[in-house]
C-alpha cells in the first residue's frame, strides 16, 4: 500500500447510485468539482490494499454534484457494490504544483511542530472556509491552524513530514 500511496492520489468517493443504468454520484475532493471527471482511469478501493481500476465511460455535473458512468457497472445493484469507495487516480495525471504548493492529501498524517517546538499534533484533515485554508490538527486537543504559508505556516517538509508553524494554542 505504501508505493500506491507513492504513485496515486485520493479524490473522492462514490456515493449512492444514480438512475437505473449504473450512474454513480461521487463525491469529489478537487478543487473544481467537475475535474474529477478528467483523471481515466479511477482506482476505487474495494476492502482493504484492494484496488480496482475502472474506465470512467461518462461523466457530468448533475445540480450540485457530479455523476458517472463506469465501464462495466450496468445496473444500480452492481453500481450500490461500489458505494462508499475512495476514488484514487496516478498522480502523473495531476496538474505540477508550483513551489509551496502542496495537495491536501499530501498535508494529512504530517506532524505539526510550532517554532518553539512543542509538537501540536498531526494533521487529520484540512477544510476551506473561504479567506483561506485550515489544518485541523489533532494531538492532546484538536486544533484549527490557519494555512497561511509564510504567516502562520512557515515550512512544509514532506521528507521530515512535519509542518512548522508560527502559532501557540490557545
Amino acid at each position: 500500500m505504501k508505493d500506491f500511496d507513492k504513485t496515486h492520489i485520493i479524490v473522492g468517493k462514490i456515493g449512492s447510485t444514480y438512475g437505473v443504468r449504473g450512474w454513480l454520484k461521487i463525491h469529489t475532493y478537487t478543487e473544481f468539482g467537475a475535474s474529477i471527471l478528467s483523471y481515466n482511469p479511477w482506482y476505487l478501493a474495494l476492502g482493504k490494499d484492494a484496488w480496482k481500476v475502472f474506465t470512467v465511460e461518462e461523466g457530468r455535473t448533475h445540480g450540485n454534484g457530479i455523476i458517472a458512468k463506469l465501464a462495466g457497472i450496468h445496473t444500480p445493484e452492481e453500481g450500490r457494490l461500489l458505494t462508499g469507495a475512495t476514488i484514487a487516480v496516478e498522480r502523473s495525471q495531476l496538474p505540477t504544483l508550483k513551489k509551496n504548493e502542496y495537495y491536501w492529501s499530501d498535508l494529512v498524517g504530517l506532524s505539526v511542530i510550532n517554532k518553539q517546538g512543542h509538537q501540536l499534533g498531526k494533521v487529520i484533515y484540512l477544510m476551506e472556509t473561504g479567506s483561506n485554508d485550515v489544518l485541523i490538527v489533532k494531538g492532546e486537543k484538536e486544533f484549527a491552524v490557519p494555512y497561511l504559508f509564510g504567516k502562520v505556516v512557515l515550512n512544509v517538509d514532506l521528507i521530515k513530514h512535519e509542518i512548522l508553524v508560527d502559532w501557540e494554542p490557545v
